[in-house]
C-alpha cells in the first residue's frame, strides 16, 4: 500500500479545506495522485448531496463584495444546514472567495460554471464542500449591479447583505451607498420608487390589505378594542390631483365641523395632508426605497436624503437574505 505522508495531507486540504482524514483516506483510495483525491472527494459529495436534497438549507453566509474601481457590486449567499457551519470562519472565507469570483460573472449560470481553483468550477467547489461538511451546502441567491459608483453593506451576522449604485461618485459617496445599502438591507426594498409599479398589482395589492384590515376589525371589535383606519389607498400612484382636492376638501368640512377658525385652517391642513398621504402611501414606505422614511433620520425620506448630497441619483440595488 501506497505511504500517504502528512505533508501530502495537508497539501490536498489546503487546495481543497476537507478535512484531514477525509483527505488522507482520499489520497490512499486515489494511491497519493491529487487530481484522483479530489475527484473521490467531490464523488463523496454527490453522494451526500443526494442524500440530503430534501433537507434545508435556510441557514448560511450573505456576502457583498465592490471591485477596486466601484463600479461593479455583487452579492452573493452560500446556504448550509445549520447556524453552527454558517459561523464557521472558513464556511465564511469561501463564500467571501466566491463573492469575489461573482463579481466578473453576469449571472448565476455564468458564475456556478466559473473557475474558483486550479480548473474547479465554483459548483464543482460547492459539491465537494458538501462533501466535506456533511451539510446540504448550495449557492442560494447572486445578484450583481454595475453603475458609476456602487457601495455595500452586510449585516451583522452575514444574514442579509446589499449593493447600490448611484449616478456619479459624488464627494462622499461611499458614505451615501453604504447608507443607501443599510436601508435597502433592513427595510426589504424592492423597487426605486412607486412609478415603478405595475397598475394591476397596486389594484390588487390595495383590495387584499383592505380586506385583511377589515376582517382584522371584526375581531377588535368583538373585543372592545380600537380599529384600525381602513385606508382608500395603498400608494402614491393613486393620489391624483383629484384625489388629493378631495382629500383637502374633506380636511377643511372636519376643521369647520370643529369650530376652527377659518384663518388658521393654513396652519392645520399640511399636517392633515400629510397624515392623509402617510395613511394611504403603505406600499410605498414598505416597498418603494426612495419613498421610505430614512432609518438614521425618520424626518427624511431616503429621496431627500439622496438630495444632500448634491446631483446625484439611485441608479439600482440588490439584496440577499436569509431571513
Amino acid at each position: 500500500m501506497i505511504k500517504i505522508t502528512a505533508a501530502e495531507v495537508s497539501k490536498l486540504r489546503k487546495m481543497t479545506g476537507a478535512g484531514m482524514m477525509d483527505c488522507k483516506n482520499a489520497l490512499k483510495e486515489a494511491e497519493g495522485d491529487f487530481d484522483e483525491a479530489i475527484k473521490v472527494l467531490r464523488k463523496k459529495g454527490q453522494k451526500v448531496a443526494a442524500k440530503r436534497a430534501d433537507r434545508d438549507s435556510s441557514e448560511g453566509a450573505a456576502i457583498a463584495k465592490v471591485n477596486a474601481d466601484k463600479t461593479v457590486g455583487a452579492v452573493i449567499s452560500l446556504n448550509c444546514e445549520t447556524d453552527f457551519v454558517a459561523k464557521n470562519d472558513d464556511f465564511v472565507a469561501l463564500a467571501n472567495q466566491f463573492a469575489e469570483i461573482a463579481l466578473n460573472c453576469k449571472d448565476k449560470d455564468a458564475f456556478l460554471a466559473a473557475e474558483f481553483k486550479d480548473g474547479m468550477s465554483i459548483a464543482d467547489k460547492v459539491l465537494e464542500q458538501t462533501g466535506v461538511i456533511g451539510e446540504k451546502i448550495e449557492v442560494g441567491g447572486f445578484e450583481r449591479i454595475e453603475a458609476p459608483y456602487v457601495g455595500s453593506y452586510i449585516h451583522v451576522g452575514n444574514k442579509i447583505a446589499a449593493v447600490v449604485g448611484v449616478s456619479n461618485a459624488v464627494t462622499n459617496a461611499d458614505v451615501l451607498t453604504k447608507d443607501l445599502a443599510m436601508q435597502v438591507a433592513s427595510m426589504g426594498a424592492t423597487t426605486l420608487t412607486y412609478k415603478d409599479f405595475d397598475p394591476a398589482f397596486i389594484a390588487a395589492e390595495t383590495e387584499a390589505r383592505i380586506a385583511a384590515i377589515e376582517k382584522e376589525n371584526i375581531e377588535l371589535g368583538r373585543l372592545g378594542k380600537t380599529l384600525k383606519n381602513v385606508p382608500q389607498f395603498i400608494s402614491r400612484a393613486q393620489l391624483t390631483d383629484e384625489v388629493l382636492a378631495k382629500a383637502e376638501e374633506a380636511a377643511k368640512a372636519e376643521l369647520k365641523a370643529e369650530g376652527k377658525p377659518e384663518q388658521i385652517w393654513d396652519r392645520i391642513l399640511p399636517g392633515k395632508m400629510e397624515r392623509f398621504i402617510a395613511d394611504n402611501t403603505t406600499l410605498d414606505l414598505e416597498q418603494c426605497l426612495l419613498d421610505q422614511d430614512f432609518i438614521k433620520d425618520s424626518k427624511l425620506s431616503v429621496a431627500d436624503y439622496v438630495k444632500t448630497y448634491g446631483d446625484v441619483e439611485v441608479v439600482g440595488f440588490k439584496r440577499v437574505s436569509l431571513v
